[in-house]
């Protein structure tokens, strides 16, 4: 894994919080360049610990005890600063606006063995290892469907749900209400996304179901919450021992 020292400015005191997740993000760019002389302008006050290109070049902007400025507005298990509480990974690729492609060999195989470094270095939870699009899903679609998720927890850097049980779920997309949307809410909310429990499938949830699709289901990011999404989301938590 080759690491080049490339500083940022933009970080500051991590106010006390520890590290307990790794955030993966994909730079939405239409080129590494464009996106590594973003991460260390001080005019655009954003940052990364680490940018990973398609080589597998392993680019290292902030230390880890400080707090990089990747996640923006957002929330993970009631977390709501999670720049303080996280290291953020940013991914070389073009996103849904320049040319979204799949993640490069090379690349992915630098991101096992870095975040296997983090992880072990801040003993951060599988559960907690997370794209930008689950802690921000109003804002954010990244890494996106195309990442490899099932990989990274084979290699126990995540978790995916293997173990998936047959269910009786009704289909609930936007402007469904009642008890069932409650209890799907709720899964959601347990799981770790910010989500009211309101009863309504709104535009929030709606929102929320798209980031649990792609990152759980990935070949059908829809927005409504079919048989096996929540199937899935089932499985997850009865994974972790909880059930709701």
């Amino acid at each position: 894994m080759k690491q080049v020292a490339l500083p940022s400015p933009n970080h500051d005191d991590r106010r006390g919080q520890p590290v307990s997740m790794l955030v993966l993000h994909y730079t939405g760019m239409e080129s590494a360049e464009a996106a590594l002389r973003q991460l260390t302008n001080p005019e655009a006050k954003v940052s990364s610990h680490y940018t990973i290109d398609e080589d597998g070049t392993v680019y290292v902007h902030v230390p880890e005890d400080r707090r990089a400025w990747h996640a923006g507005v957002s929330c993970w298990r009631g977390v709501t600063d999670v720049n303080a509480a996280s290291i953020g990974i940013e991914l070389v690729n073009p996103g849904h606006e320049f040319g979204y492609r799949p993640f490069a060999e090379p690349q992915m195989a630098a991101l096992v063995a870095l975040a296997r470094e983090i992880v072990g270095r801040h003993a951060i939870p599988a559960r907690n290892v997370i794209g930008h699009s689950d802690v921000a899903p109003a804002r954010k679609t990244d890494p996106g469907e195309l990442f490899d998720w099932r990989r990274l927890a084979a290699e126990g850097l995540g978790v995916w749900p293997e173990r998936v049980k047959p269910g009786d779920f009704p289909l609930l997309g936007p402007g469904d209400k009642g008890a069932p949307v409650l209890r799907y809410q709720a899964r959601l909310k347990a799981w770790g996304y910010a989500i009211e429990e309101t009863g309504v499938f709104d535009s929030m949830t709606e929102v929320v179901t798209i980031a649990f699709q792609r990152h759980f289901r990935p070949e059908g990011v829809t927005g409504y919450a079919d048989t096996q999404t929540q199937e899935r989301l089932a499985a997850l938590l009865a994974g972790e021992g909880l059930i709701v």
